[in-house]
């Protein structure tokens, strides 16, 4: 149980990643405010350190998470975090790369968290789906939007509208899970992955995570605009083009004149 000296979310540093683990086993995991504020203060330390390369987002317990507290939302408390999203994690861009490792449950805003990861290692018997629906509601975290661009449309609509969830074998078929493992070894095989990406060039891993946001969605030439900028000089582009995506998701226009100012 969370309690004032037991934090809503732990970390831990293990070789060059940061394990990010969601830690309230009582409630599944549920994301209440202090999750999502935990949750956002851990991605920053996540991107403050330059020895860090990846981090590992999991749940204690043999739980990811079960979504939003909706117990704690009845009481008023809000689940996101003002310009990060649900759970302090769905609307931001964090640069480095970070790996969902789910045991158990992800449920709702639970796979929500998972989606908006880079990566995901599945144990065989977790549980993803996005139940909102069966209560009158959509997956407003990033389910609705993302998940169409994860799989095929019909895949994307029976979960959405259904509502019924895939373990974690059915996740790996579908392209969902970029591993899967035996239960318990989620976190273990998502540090490997980590210990794997941290060979790589950091400025390159970010500059490919900048431009993979900035192509989605938009045309060919726009989005090889962009990738020229990151090639060239990534600092000053990133000054110029800041809030590129949100330009672009306001406009094409506004998309053309942020790559070619």
């Amino acid at each position: 149980m969370s309690t004032p000296t037991t934090p809503a979310v732990r970390t831990e540093r293990i070789g060059s990643a940061l394990l990010i683990t969601l830690n309230r086993p009582e409630a599944r995991n549920a994301v209440n405010a202090a999750v999502a504020a935990a949750l956002a203060d851990a991605l920053d330390e996540l991107e403050a350190d330059p020895e860090l390369r990846a981090g590992v987002l999991t749940g204690e317990g043999g739980t990811f998470s079960a979504g939003m507290d909706l117990k704690a939302a009845l009481r008023g408390e809000s689940p996101d975090v003002e310009g990060r999203g649900f759970g302090g994690l769905t609307e931001a861009e964090p640069s480095k790369p970070l790996i969902a490792a789910v045991e158990g449950f992800a449920m709702g805003g639970g796979f929500e968290l998972a989606l908006a990861c880079d990566l995901i290692v599945a144990a065989e018997d977790a549980r993803f789906g996005l139940p909102e629906v069966r209560r009158g509601l959509i997956a407003a975290g990033g389910g609705v939007i993302r998940l169409p661009k994860r799989v095929p449309h019909h895949l994307a609509m029976e979960f959405l509208l259904t509502g019924e969830p895939v373990d974690g074998r059915r996740a790996g078929d579908l392209g969902l899970a970029n591993r899967v493992t035996a239960k318990g070894q989620a976190v273990a095989e998502a540090l490997r992955l980590a210990d794997r990406l941290a060979e790589n060039a950091p400025l390159a891993l970010a500059a490919v995570k900048r431009v993979v946001r900035a192509a989605d969605g938009a045309p060919d030439a726009q989005a090889f605009a962009f990738q020229r900028g990151e090639m060239k000089d990534p600092d000053e582009h990133r000054r110029r083009t800041r809030g590129h995506d949100r330009l672009r998701r306001a406009s094409p226009a506004a998309l053309d004149g942020a790559v070619r100012t």
